[in-house]
């Protein structure tokens, strides 16, 4: 039918875009809340002695549901490699990762029937955790961040303004020319340092203290309040492209942190996913070995 083919990124029929969160009517917020609920009623249903632990019956099934969720849930960066439609699109991929992500927290809490310790099963307890809040954070950012990141481009790309840098730069470079030695070292300065150097964490920051391009805009801006200059004054073209590359370089700071800030999370969700899988792995062999 027409509808199921066009399911993946659809508009609905008020004009407002379906996200992944709101897939199919929540149905896999739906499907995740009633596995919560299932395993919550046969816990506080299920009689088991002394008490529910990981090792019971019941802490063996809820644990081999949550290994396998996990297993699951972990082939998603395979499954954004494919392109397709219908009832496995990359939207309801991603919805069940979300919502079944999150269940994990009520099955992995049941499983571990609240007896915790300084051990491995502990560990991969912790570390499922680590990696659901993590996604919480993803999903925040993912919410929140694009709309920002649009109105700071304010309808131009990254290539654009990074182009209009280079561009400045060349004008710069021409009107410094028939400055004097002092003033002219400073548009150099300006031309000579990369504007974007400092690693991740300055990037993250967008704290650029030592910028030469604000450095030199400043001074110049006091030189031409300090005497007098017409139009055609070298200095009042040089203090003018100044500006201009200052407005343009906050532009893009602000948004190569917010594009930093969009990927970093992956860089945590990943790593902590495969230490997950192993931890996983640990506990599992660990309890066949002494079971």
């Amino acid at each position: 039918m027409a509808g199921r083919a066009a399911q993946s990124g659809r508009v609905r029929s008020d004009g407002t875009h379906e996200g992944f969160l709101r897939h199919e009517n929540f149905r896999w917020l739906k499907i995740a809340t009633m596995i919560s609920l299932l395993a919550l009623v046969s816990y506080l249903l299920i009689d088991v002695q002394p008490r529910h632990n990981g090792g019971s019956w019941f802490g063996y099934t809820l644990g081999t549901i949550g290994v396998l969720i996990i297993l699951w849930l972990s082939l998603i960066g395979i499954r954004k490699r494919k392109m397709s439609r219908g009832h496995w699109s990359l939207k309801a991929w991603t919805s069940a990762h979300v919502y079944l992500g999150l269940s994990l927290i009520v099955i992995g809490t049941l499983h571990t029937g609240f007896q915790l310790g300084w051990n491995v099963h502990t560990l991969a307890y912790v570390l499922m955790m680590i990696v659901i809040l993590s996604g919480v954070w993803g999903i925040s950012v993912y919410a929140t961040l694009p709309k920002v990141m649009s109105a700071n481009r304010d309808q131009t790309t990254e290539a654009q303004m990074l182009a209009s840098l280079r561009s400045i730069d060349r004008q710069l470079h021409d009107a410094a020319q028939p400055l004097d030695q002092n003033h002219a070292e400073l548009v150099r300065s300006s031309l000579d340092q990369d504007p974007f150097g400092g690693g991740i964490i300055r990037r993250m920051a967008n704290r650029y203290a030592t910028c030469k391009t604000r450095q030199a805009h400043d001074e110049i801006l006091l030189v031409m309040g300090s005497q007098p200059g017409g139009k055609d004054d070298p200095l009042e073209k040089v203090g003018s492209l100044l500006g201009r590359k200052r407005a343009i370089l906050a532009r893009t700071r602000k948004h190569l942190q917010l594009k930093a800030m969009l990927e970093i999370w992956l860089y945590l969700h990943v790593p902590l996913t495969f230490a997950l899988i192993a931890a996983l792995v640990a506990h599992i062999v660990s309890v066949f070995f002494y079971w």
